[in-house]
């Protein structure tokens, strides 16, 4: 097949993993992305969640890879997803904000931007996206199928994903309705729905390889799910306050959520248990063996819809929720499942991000990059064979709340916010000071001129964001 004889022009790094012992190549992996939304570096049981069950994701890491140093593109949504795309940090990348546009979507990509699904498919691929988009809006030219997906079933919005139960989703470019959910109805739950769909494309391209980004929404708010089983694992056991809203359409917002911690905590597990729904349709089309899965969070934990992540920890270890530019807020997990690739039970410092998943996916399917980008294949640390290349630097910026940058050198972090205004320069050593309690920047004077001269040319100006500052259109 044209597609094997193309995944087998790899590096010799990874010849062991895609070669049999006989020296005939195999069929080509198939890669599942699985992207939370909002979920905290500490929300998981295998990063150290000690309320909400996780059994499948625990089982992910019991038998794979456990990155400990895994950074999202950004402190929220959209920007991080546009960084994961298109293999550039938010200096960089199109879309470094979430920039509304209504009455459906936000900012779009350029057209024909060289996107993760581009790349896939030009690799030989089937490519599918299941959940939220975020880039673009209906009818404009960064809609998923004009942007290398074959197929997308989810929602286009993110202000729309801010209900559990829409009136309508999208299937490609046609509109799906859901008039049993108009009023503000729950009647179909649309988290499932979009697992179905998830599902159905892994059966239908069992025979062939495929790409699936696997965007669920759980657990953003609001904190709305059905009262089944798994919620009712966490119904009534905590001291609840509950949370009074109301969602729109056009203006987004959440909707009541009488026990929002029993729903935060059913949410996750609720994700957790479309993670194992995977993995067992994985192992009965006989593709378990023969899969990259890989799972990780879009930013760090929110507080919107009556969330509590004071009460979850939801942040670990670590200083700072969605927003924050601290390592709570972008700091995410990760992990990596291949059995038989990947060494079961081990995990790594690696320090890596969004913007390493192009160049890694590439390498990994033997097709070369058609556009410089920022990353670096981590794939030496998936498989454990060849050099793994480092980071000069990794480079974040928020645009919100006057400006937020931070920028990470080896265990040195320099945050500089707010941007506009009376700016403050913090310095951290992440190796001494993983909850970035102590602000060395008076200490260390020379480091902070170093670091804030690496952040200052990691950013080329955009049109669309620029710190709040006059010129943003």
């Amino acid at each position: 097949m044209k597609t094997q004889a193309k995944a087998c022009i790899i590096s010799s790094a990874l010849l062991a993993g895609l070669v049999g012992c006989k020296g005939k190549p195999e069929v080509p992996l198939n890669v599942i992305y699985i992207l939370a939304d909002d979920l905290g570096y500490g929300d998981v049981g295998c990063y150290g969640q000690r309320i909400i069950k996780t059994p499948n994701i625990n089982r992910m890491a019991k038998e794979g890879l456990l990155f400990t140093q895994h950074y999202a593109g950004c402190t929220v949504s959209a920007p991080s997803r546009c960084s994961l795309m298109t293999g550039l940090h938010t200096g960089h990348s199109q879309v470094r904000g979430n920039r509304e546009i209504k009455p459906e979507g936000q900012q779009p990509m350029e057209a024909d931007t060289y996107t993760l699904g581009t790349m896939m498919k030009s690799a030989g691929y089937v490519t599918g996206i299941f959940g939220k988009w975020g880039l673009g809006n209906p009818g404009s030219v960064s809609v998923p199928n004009k942007m290398g997906f074959d197929e997308f079933y989810g929602y286009n919005c993110q202000r729309q994903s801010h209900t559990f139960y829409p009136d309508h989703l999208w299937h490609n470019e046609d509109k799906v309705l859901l008039p049993e959910n108009n009023d503000n109805a729950c009647v179909t739950y649309s988290q499932d729905l979009i697992h179905q769909q998830a599902l159905r494309f892994i059966r239908d391209n069992r025979d062939r390889p495929f790409f699936a980004m696997l965007t669920y929404t759980l657990p953003h708010a609001e904190l709305n799910l059905p009262h089944d089983s798994i919620y009712r694992m966490y119904e009534n056991k905590f001291d609840e306050t509950p949370y009074i809203g109301k969602f729109d359409k056009v203006m987004g917002g959440y909707n009541t959520s009488e026990q929002p911690k029993a729903s935060f905590a059913a949410m996750v597990s609720r994700l957790d248990m479309y993670v194992g729904e995977v993995l067992a349709e994985l192992k009965a089309q006989g593709l378990d063996k023969n899969t990259l899965v890989i799972f990780t969070s879009d930013n760090g934990p929110h507080h919107e819809g009556g969330a509590d992540p004071d009460f979850f920890r939801s942040y670990g270890p670590l200083r700072g929720i969605k927003r924050d530019i601290y390592e709570g807020g972008i700091r995410v997990p990760m992990v990596a499942w291949c059995p038989g690739k990947i060494k079961s039970g081990k995990k790594t410092d690696q320090v890596c991000a969004f913007w390493d998943v192009m160049p890694t996916l590439a390498e990994l399917v033997g097709t070369t990059l058609l556009q410089p980008g920022d990353g670096i294949s981590f794939l030496p640390t998936l498989f454990g064979k060849g050099e793994q290349k480092q980071h000069d630097y990794l480079y974040w910026e928020f645009h919100e709340l006057n400006g937020r940058e931070a920028l990470r050198a080896g265990n040195w972090k320099l945050i500089r916010q707010p941007v506009v205004g009376e700016t403050i320069l913090e310095l951290y050593d992440l190796s001494k000071d993983i909850h970035e309690d102590h602000n060395l920047a008076s200490q260390f004077p020379d480091k902070v001129e170093e670091l804030a001269a690496l952040m200052d040319g990691a950013r080329t100006e955009s049109p669309y964001f620029n710190f709040g500052r006059e010129g943003d259109k």
